[in-house]
Formats: C-alpha cells, structure tokens, sequence
C-alpha cells in the first residue's frame, strides 16, 4: 500500500507539466498546426502525455504472452485499425510519437482477471508518424461501441463501451481498476484547450483463444 501510494504521489507530482499530447497544437485549415508539430517533434524533450506508471499485480485469467505488446482496432474511431500498441512510462514522448497509443506501463493486462488496460494516445501528435490525429475523434464513441484487444499469443479481447468521463491531469484514480472487472481505458485530451483528460472506459464482455 505504500508503495503504490509512493508511486501516485511521484506520477501526480509529474503529471503538473502539460500533457504534451494536448497542449501543442489543433488541427488547422491553413497547415500551420501540422508546421508547428513538426518543429516539436524536433525540439521537444519527453513530456508528460500520460500518468508514468500504474502499480498493478493481478491474476492471469488467460495465458500471459512472452510478448507484452497489443493490438487495439476501435471501429469508431477512424485511424485506429489493428495498430501497434507498445507498453511504457507516460513521459516518454519519443514512444508516443511514433505509435498510435500507448499501454501506460504498470497498468493492467487484458489477460488478468481484474485489470485497467490504460491506454493514451494524441488528439494531434505529429504528421508523417503513426501519432497523427490518432486519438482525435475519441468523443464520438458511445455506450454499447466495441472496442478490440489482440496479444501476441493472437487471443482476441472484445470490450463494449460503458463511460466516458473528464478528469483533471492530477486524478490518478483513473489508473486503478474496478473491482471485479477487467476493463480498458483510453485517454486523450479534451477540446478545445487540452487542459484536461477524456477517458473511454470498456468492459471486458468476451475472450477468442487463437
């Protein structure tokens, strides 16, 4: 217990820099947003695109792969299909850069029993990358929406959507999973001035062994 509040106080601590993912630029008409991501990608150092880490240790339901990285398709949101989605700390943009999302390390897996599949993504991210616009129609998803997890052993997870809620960068809670459950969550910033965070939750409703 106290470690894991050692943890939050360390995340929340970090969580004061703005969220990268958010405070850089919206689409623009006239290109001018895609020219400003570009000099960020250049010069940014890692910023905070999502809390740094989670503190889970659940039981597996289903056979753990060696292989820790997903595959997230959310047929309402336009760009993510099948995309590659790597585990690692909230503060490391360069790997948020480059994918579509990212697993929030130390959050849960979609094999453990209980567990909060953090996921975060840029609403802008930078052109030419697979971070471009990723996450930017996320409000358009609603109760009921499916959402699909794939591990590397080819197991296929389906979730229905069941929230969606706005919380401050410092709410940690949103890392913590619900008794009982199994969920997902995905994380972007909200419009139109990115200060805050949306989060889609799903819940676990079905497991395909490959």
């Amino acid at each position: 217990m106290r470690l894991r509040k050692l943890v939050l106080l360390v995340a929340a601590l970090a969580m004061v820099v703005a969220l990268a993912a958010c405070g850089a630029d919206e689409p623009a008409e006239s290109g001018q947003g895609e020219q400003t991501a570009q000099q960020e990608q250049q010069t940014a150092p890692d910023e905070q695109v999502a809390p740094d880490a989670g503190n889970e240790q659940n039981e597996e339901s289903a056979e753990a792969p060696d292989d820790e990285t997903l595959w997230l398709t959310v047929p309402g949101m336009e760009r993510v299909d099948n995309a590659e989605i790597p585990s690692g700390p909230g503060n490391r943009e360069a790997l948020f850069r480059e994918n579509t999302a990212v697993h929030v390390k130390g959050t849960g897996f979609p094999w453990e029993e209980e567990a909060n599949v953090y996921i975060a993504g840029h609403r802008l991210g930078y052109p030419g990358t697979d971070s471009y616009l990723a996450f930017n129609d996320i409000e358009e998803l609603q109760n009921g929406d499916e959402i699909f997890l794939e591990d590397a052993n080819g197991t296929r997870y389906t979730y229905e959507v069941f929230n969606t809620l706005v919380v401050e960068p410092t709410n940690l809670s949103v890392l913590d999973p619900l008794e009982g459950k199994n969920i997902v969550s995905l994380q972007s910033c909200t419009l139109p001035d990115y200060s805050d965070r949306i989060i889609v939750q799903a819940e676990l409703t079905n497991t395909e062994q490959a």
